[in-house]
């Protein structure tokens, strides 16, 4: 286990790998940009740490790994309703790896061949965004109400005909920005940045962006369908994006 001085803690990190020399490297990295980093050689030890701990911002999770795998350790901590923003760090870079890792509550999918100040920013951004929803400042607080659908933006929880929806942080943020886009149609570049930031780019360029916004949509109707099978307000634009469209008006 490695840490920064609390005099210069950005964030508080977890670094799950099997790989000693990659993992050490990775926390040596962040703890010279400001960051605390706890270190975990296998799934067990981490989620048992993760279980018990408050502090952890954000963790980095290796794919493959004996014993528990990456996917293992994911499912296992949202089962726990643990909502800790995940990044999958991994040498694979079939795109079916990343929606597998994004539909199972990943926030985002970083092959370890990347430089570490691309890792960097990733961690910056995600973590500058799961501070808070920037959906429009006429709902930054309070309830706001789309039909069916009740948003409450103090506490970040979603209902559909009064059933709780059980949404991420992240998920929460996109159904925000579709319903209160008015049946506008929301752009793949649109929704990406309301997750990650303005301006920042995933996997393969625009491929890339849409493969994360696509898999997030394709989780978040599953939760609205669970709770009606009937449901279908979450709207494809082809080649565009996705709008909201709740049959009023």
């Amino acid at each position: 286990m490695t840490e920064a001085s609390r005099e210069t803690i950005r964030g508080h990190v977890a670094i799950v790998d099997d790989d000693e020399m990659f993992r050490e490297s990775v926390a040596r990295n962040l703890i010279d940009a400001g960051y605390a980093a706890r270190t975990f050689a296998d799934g067990s030890s981490a989620l048992d740490h993760l279980g018990s701990a408050q502090d952890t911002g954000i963790v980095l999770l290796d794919w493959k790994m004996p014993g528990l795998t990456g996917i293992d350790v994911l499912q296992r901590l949202r089962a726990r309703q643990i909502d800790v923003p995940v990044i999958f760090l991994t040498v694979l870079s079939d795109q079916v790896y990343e929606e597998a890792g994004l539909l199972g509550g990943a926030v985002d999918f970083i092959e370890k061949s990347r430089s570490f100040s691309i890792l960097l920013r990733r961690i910056e951004l995600i973590l500058d965004g799961h501070k808070a929803p920037e959906t429009n400042a006429a709902s930054d607080s309070g309830v706001s109400r789309h039909g069916a659908l009740n948003l409450d933006h103090d506490s970040h929880r979603a209902y559909w005909n009064d059933a709780t929806l059980g949404l991420t942080l992240t998920e929460f943020k996109i159904v925000a920005l579709l319903a209160s886009s008015g049946g506008r149609d929301v752009s793949y570049r649109e929704i990406y940045d309301i997750v990650h930031g303005e301006g920042f780019v995933a996997g393969d360029g625009a491929i890339g962006y849409r493969t994360n916004v696509r898999a997030f949509i394709k989780r978040i109707r599953q939760k609205f369908r669970d709770a009606d099978p009937g449901f279908d307000c979450v709207q494809n634009y082809p080649g565009f994006g996705y709008r909201w469209h709740d049959g009023a008006g």
